[in-house]
């Protein structure tokens, strides 16, 4: 049965981060700025990745599809969030809060399953490098990246069509500023037992199925490291992972607590989902800009090159 065909009511009204004018206007221009440096830093990190052919190696090749990602993730709540700061009606179609819960399934699940998936070339590199050409093969990386977005799109997929069947009612306002999923189910006057359930099992197999082998991985490589001799070589190996262990504890330490904490309309809630959607996707290139030396060299190069091409 389609939605509009049982939905009593059309459209969700968002309350925001705050309702205070004033504050709205200074955020206007705080998350104007973190979206603008978001895209910046994305765009330049895939940019400098595909332009510079010192960096056309299995890590950097995840790295700028984790770059797409954090670019996708950000686009998909921003953009509405300003919008909303500067409106006094903040209103959202069902549909158009189903799809925007859908995106964010879909971006943050696959950016899960990739940083798994970076972590595997981690421990590849760095516990069997003579063997590590073998182990990240180039198609085994595109069909990592491709398995990626097929789980994440998976994901999204058994946590939407459950809500996409529910009954909206009187209550039409989310304490939030986007749709997120779980935010919906106290809006519902459907039984939203079976939505709880599949959002909490899929978040728990979602949150092992890529954590685990993090953290296998990273066992590995740390006891890998601890077996160098030298000071030098278990700092050389440390700094290649550094970046990665950063992304990781951003996104995992915001992204499944959001998931699996009590729906309550809590100002943590708003920040954990802040967190993960909108500070992680800007911070992430910083991360691996600042504290990797290839690519600090590269985004030399490549700025270099296109200042001799247009001077």
């Amino acid at each position: 049965m389609a939605l509009g065909n049982h939905s009593t009511i059309t459209q969700f009204l968002l309350l925001g981060l705050t309702t205070d004018p004033h504050i709205q206007s200074v955020l206007f221009v705080l998350f104007l700025d973190i979206y603008l440096l978001t895209i910046m830093g994305n765009l330049m990190m895939m940019l400098v990745i595909r332009a510079d052919s010192h960096l056309h190696v299995p890590m950097y090749f995840f790295l700028s599809h984790l770059s797409f990602l954090d670019l996708c993730l950000s686009s998909v709540t921003v953009p509405k969030m300003l919008k909303d700061l500067l409106s006094e009606i903040k209103a959202i179609s069902v549909r158009g809060c189903l799809a925007q819960g859908f995106s964010i399934f879909i971006t943050a699940g696959t950016e899960g399953f990739l940083l798994s998936v970076m972590a595997y070339d981690r421990y590849a590199a760095i516990c069997h490098p003579l063997l590590y050409g073998q182990m990240v093969r180039k198609q085994l990386c595109l069909q990592l990246v491709w398995g990626s977005w097929s789980l994440g799109f998976l994901n999204a997929l058994i946590n939407i069509l459950p809500a996409s069947n529910l009954d909206f009612c009187e209550n039409h306002t989310i304490s939030h500023y986007s749709c997120e999923i779980p935010s919906l189910f106290p809006l519902s006057c459907s039984d939203v037992s079976t939505n709880l359930l599949v959002l909490l099992c899929s978040t728990l197999l979602h949150g092992l199925g890529t954590l685990l082998p993090i953290i296998s991985s990273y066992a590995r490589i740390v006891s890998t490291i601890l077996s160098i001799s030298s000071t030098s070589g278990r700092s050389k190996a440390f700094s290649t992972c550094s970046s990665h262990l950063t992304a990781v504890s951003f996104f995992y330490g915001s992204g499944f607590v959001r998931y699996l904490m009590p729906i309550s309309g809590s100002s943590l809630e708003l920040i954990f989902s802040v967190q993960y959607s909108v500070v992680t996707p800007m911070v992430n290139p910083l991360i691996y800009s600042l504290k990797n030396k290839q690519v600090k060299a590269a985004v030399k190069r490549t700025f270099r090159k296109y200042l001799q091409y247009f001077g």
